[in-house]
């Protein structure tokens, strides 16, 4: 395959500021809001080169847009700091709730985390 099957996510959120705050809290990047004719996107920054490997998305607030914890897909964030402990360090006083805490994976494949964010939605962190 020449080119990675999954190119762009959105998360639901229904308090745009709220979720920006949390995902730059957790995460320490800066997001973009956009307004395309009623619907607020929050963009994750992309990686610096654009050849780098991977995906980007946005933060998505609109009314047909709804957050869940049990329902569709899960999104696994890469943790920016190598060790994903730095982010979980950050969900709580962000106003996230941490599901599951650090857990390995097998030693070839890295570690995973759940959490909710401050919209409900579940997602989880990884890192090798």
């Amino acid at each position: 395959m020449e080119i990675n099957m999954i190119s762009w996510f959105e998360v639901p959120v229904t308090d745009m500021e709220r979720a920006k705050k949390f995902y730059e809290t957790v995460f320490k990047v800066e997001i973009a809001i956009r307004d395309f004719g009623g619907i607020l996107m929050g963009w994750f920054p992309p990686a610096e080169d654009i050849t780098s490997p991977g995906i980007s998305g946005s933060l998505v607030c609109h009314k047909d847009f709804i957050p869940s914890s049990s329902h569709g897909p899960l999104l696994y964030f890469n943790s920016q700091s190598g060790d994903l402990s730095d982010e979980l360090s950050r969900v709580e006083e962000a106003g996230g709730t941490i599901l599951q805490r650090k857990t390995l994976i097998d030693k070839e494949i890295g570690y995973m985390a759940l959490l909710l964010d401050t919209e409900g939605n579940r997602i989880a962190l990884y890192n090798t």
